[in-house]
């Protein structure tokens, strides 16, 4: 299933604040910042908040510069993004700025909550999820059925919290204001809960006005089936590395990662390198880490193809280099083609010894480009 590209977006006092207690909103940004997340709305395909957001704030959530609207219009976008809110309960203001401004709204409610807003008259698609949120099925919604690809949430701190532990953020972008607030009742942007282990990766600091803008993203790979959102960043690497190879005619270009459960990678390859024909990706890549190396029994092995588990090149195939390491979770881009080998299932052979293995098939597109001429695709 589908995701977009979730972005959370969020300013914060140097104490992690995102408001204080006052009966006016706390203005943590500047003007500078202001424009900055404008640019950025301009450029996604929705934007989300909670909906204690709408209670507390009465957003619009528009894109404000008419030069913005008009280049999303000639590109062939809606002017305003889509915007989306979740609510459990489904009780909402109908009379709200969210509902009223800007282009097309969508709420995520449960059965119970679908009832109530509609009840309300709200002016929204609304769409039951069930019983309970889901945020999984929340997101491949509006991947399907939205054509949503790049999705910057706002809002709330739970909101955050939530996609966080669960896997699902992709980037964070967070402002941090020159204040501090110091009251133990004004909301926080993170809330407890059991996030991801490892540090996340810096991908940009710079100041804007007099705010701080600062990038990060998940590193940490999932632990069971789910794929989370740095299964996809560690993955598009391993397509990455494939288009290194030097071509051959008798064999796939292949990349491949492996990284430990923190998020600290421990090593990459691709087919032939080094000058030799022979080799395959993950043969390259666990050929550089100790075997005796304790994070390889939680590491997750990346591989832009699926591990070969026949070959006639080595003595071993990788789905049986990958279980001798003691690695027991494998992600991949794409089931190995009929072209060298019959009934390839490295995928299968892989389970058989119970690893898990996970199909990113998202990916596929990038994974096969090195191998056009072998493929025709």
């Amino acid at each position: 299933m589908s995701h977009p590209y979730v972005l959370l977006s969020a300013a914060v006092s140097l104490d992690g604040y995102l408001d204080d207690t006052g009966p006016d909103r706390l203005l943590l940004s500047g003007p500078e910042d202001f424009d900055r997340v404008d640019e950025v709305r301009a450029s996604v395909d929705a934007i989300l908040v909670g909906a204690g957001t709408i209670r507390a704030d009465n957003p619009r959530l528009l894109v404000n510069a008419p030069e913005r609207r008009a280049a999303r219009v000639a590109g062939g976008r809606p002017a305003y993004p889509l915007k989306v809110t979740v609510s459990g309960s489904g009780d909402l203001d109908p009379a709200a700025h969210f509902w009223h401004t800007g282009g097309a709204k969508v709420l995520y409610t449960t059965d119970a909550g679908a009832e109530r807003a509609r009840a309300h008259g709200i002016a929204a698609d609304v769409v039951p999820l069930g019983t309970g949120l889901d945020w999984r099925r929340l997101l491949t919604h509006l991947y399907d059925a939205y054509d949503v690809r790049r999705l910057m949430v706002e809002g709330g701190g739970l909101v955050h919290t939530q996609l966080l532990t669960q896997g699902l953020a992709d980037e964070l972008q967070l402002v941090l204001a020159p204040l501090f607030v110091g009251d133990p009742d004004a909301a926080r942007l993170f809330g407890p809960g059991a996030y991801q282990g490892g540090r996340l990766r810096l991908l940009e600091t710079r100041p804007v006005g007099d705010v701080v803008l600062v990038r990060y993203e998940p590193t940490a790979p999932g632990t069971g089936p789910l794929p989370v959102a740095a299964d996809h960043h560690w993955l598009a690497l391993a397509c990455e590395l494939a288009e290194r190879c030097p071509p051959s005619e008798t064999a796939f270009s292949v990349g491949a990662v492996v990284v430990a459960a923190d998020g600290t990678e421990l090593a990459r390859g691709h087919s032939r390198e080094g000058g030799d024909p022979a080799v395959h990706a993950e043969e390259a890549a666990l050929a550089k880490v100790d075997p005796a190396d304790p994070r390889l029994p939680a590491a997750t092995v990346y591989s832009s193809l699926e591990p070969c588990a026949r070959r006639a090149s080595r003595p071993a195939p990788c789905t049986r280099l990958i279980l001798d390491a003691g690695v027991r979770r494998v992600v991949t881009a794409w089931r190995e083609p009929e072209t060298f080998v019959a009934g390839a299932d490295g995928s299968g052979a892989l389970a058989a010894e119970g690893a898990v293995v996970v199909l990113l098939p998202e990916h596929e597109e990038a994974a096969a480009a090195p191998n056009r001429h072998l493929t025709g695709r």
